[in-house]
């Protein structure tokens, strides 16, 4: 693999620095040595500029070494699992600038860390490796942790939407049409809308439009319903009126060029929500429905209904709008999948504002808890209240082992391009104090109550019905637990004697 420029200053200028502290000479004395300026030397050593080859002579005759050993890609000692991260590319595979950090001076502070902690970055990059987690996985999860500092809520796209509303005149008052969107993409900003060219061979389970920058053409399968119409729609408004360029030309997407890509989709997916579920309009809603005493799954789903058909749109808005207006920091956001009748149920989604228990991406071969009214939504069970398709289910949730409560609101619909999926959405919400007080129906005696665990593999409830698979995990701990305390037990005893 060719290595870039950047590559190769920036291990120029690390092997310049251990050398150089190897050899207990200051830049100040270096400089003395070589007749070069300290300045010149720093910037070296900070990757920003490459001696020519005169220099590098220079320099490695004052280090007492040679010029094959100064140009060698590779570091040594506590240097060489930084070498082979620059090496690898890994760095500028992740988004470090959308968290305000400088790859220079990252690579510094890891160069001047202890021997164990640039070890241990080193063994992390590795594990990466091995487990063969891809760009994509590393730009997910760096978005994942942009929408987490920020609550997930984003004033400036908030604003975008408003001051869209009002240059197009759009009536947040009432449903958002398809139709009012089209005019406003064909009429404003050229685009032609195809309805005919997507058809049923061309994976509309991935792909339910394509986008042709070159003619302004956006192809629509036919077979999506006015409520997908409506958000591909307004996503692709959400592109113009941000002035947005690098983007995914697919919906849903097939692959990213880039993290900019990445960050463009969710700004335009957030413009969308933001669109279609007025902010305002919505804050005002929620209000009056979370001050009600008693838990109302009909009102619920009129309420989600007057806006969208896409309980995934409407709780994604609900973790936009729950923090920033009703302080509800302590929440997550969680969707699952499940091909019927197969028992697994797989994790396809998730991000957490806050902490609290919750599931997480184990590995693939557990098997989620079934107890969560979020995947037993997603089962032949026709005892959830429903309408338009969309079953809707609430829980309290405690924890086994644990004193941690949480709200669980869930709702499941099937895959309308793959019949024999049905997928849920849900959002939980920690049950402290703070929480609770926003919730006036939060101890109704309309809502179940279950104890869960996270996993099958490592839960400790007993005999429960649910359970599709051995808590091995857990059993694997606890005897490690045991083997543990016998150990200190008879250290103890012998210390007696």
């Amino acid at each position: 693999m060719a290595l870039t420029e950047e590559q190769i200053r920036l291990i120029f200028g690390l092997k310049l620095k251990q050398t150089r502290n190897k050899k207990e000479l200051s830049l100040f004395g270096l400089a003395k040595k070589t007749g070069l300026s300290k300045s010149y030397l720093n910037e070296i050593e900070n990757g920003k500029k490459y001696p020519k080859p005169d220099k590098i002579v220079t320099i490695a005759e004052a280090l007492d070494t040679t010029y094959e050993e100064m140009v060698n890609m590779k570091l040594t000692g506590k240097m060489a699992p930084l070498s082979e991260i620059i090496l690898s590319g890994i760095l500028k595979e992740i988004p470090l600038k959308l968290f305000g950090i400088d790859e220079g001076r990252l690579i510094d502070i890891i160069a001047n860390a202890p021997d164990k902690t640039t070890t241990f970055i080193g063994t992390l990059f590795e594990i990466a490796r091995r487990r063969n987690i891809s760009r994509d996985d590393f730009y997910l999860s760096a978005l994942r942790s942009y929408q987490e500092a920020h609550q997930n809520y984003f004033p400036e796209l908030e604003s975008e939407v408003m001051a869209f509303v009002k240059r197009y005149h759009i009536d947040v008052k009432q449903k958002i049409k398809s139709v009012e969107l089209e005019e406003i993409l064909s009429e404003e900003f050229g685009y032609s809308i195809d309805y005919n060219s997507l058809n049923s061979n061309d994976h509309l389970g991935q792909i339910r439009s394509v986008f042709n920058p070159k003619q302004k053409k956006l192809m629509i399968a036919k077979e999506v319903s006015e409520t997908q119409r409506v958000f591909i729609l307004a996503k692709e408004l959400g592109y113009c009126h941000l002035g947005i360029q690098a983007r995914p030309l697919t919906f849903s997407w097939i692959k990213f060029e880039g993290f900019e890509d990445v960050l463009n989709n969710f700004k335009a997916s957030y413009f969308a929500g933001a669109l279609i579920l007025n902010e305002k309009r919505l804050s005002g809603n929620l209000d009056e429905f979370l001050k009600s005493d008693k838990w109302d799954p009909r009102a619920f789903l009129d309420l989600m209904l007057t806006y969208t058909d896409s309980a995934e749109t409407f709780f994604q808005r609900l973790t936009n709008l729950l923090p920033k207006h009703f302080g509800m920091t302590d929440m997550f956001f969680l969707r699952f999948s499940r091909k019927m009748p197969d028992e697994r149920v797989t994790l396809t989604k998730e991000y957490h504002i806050g902490s609290g228990y919750q599931p997480r991406a184990h590995q693939e071969r557990e098997h989620y808890c079934r107890r969560w009214v979020s995947t037993e939504i997603l089962s032949d069970d026709n005892s959830f209240p429903e309408r338009s398709g969309i079953r809707i289910g609430i829980q309290r949730n405690q924890f086994a082992q644990s004193d941690s409560h949480q709200l669980i609101l869930a709702a499941s619909n099937v895959d309308p391009f793959n019949p024999n999926w049905r997928r849920s959405v849900c959002i939980g919400l920690s049950l402290h104090a703070k929480q609770k007080r926003k919730i006036s129906f939060v101890d109704s005696d309309l809502i179940p109550q279950k104890m869960v665990g996270n996993t099958c593999e490592r839960c400790p409830i007993e005999d429960c019905r649910e359970r599709i698979a051995n808590p091995v995990i857990l059993e694997n701990a606890l005897a490690e637990k045991a083997i543990q305390e016998r150990v200190e037990a008879l250290l103890k005893e012998a210390d007696k004697d």
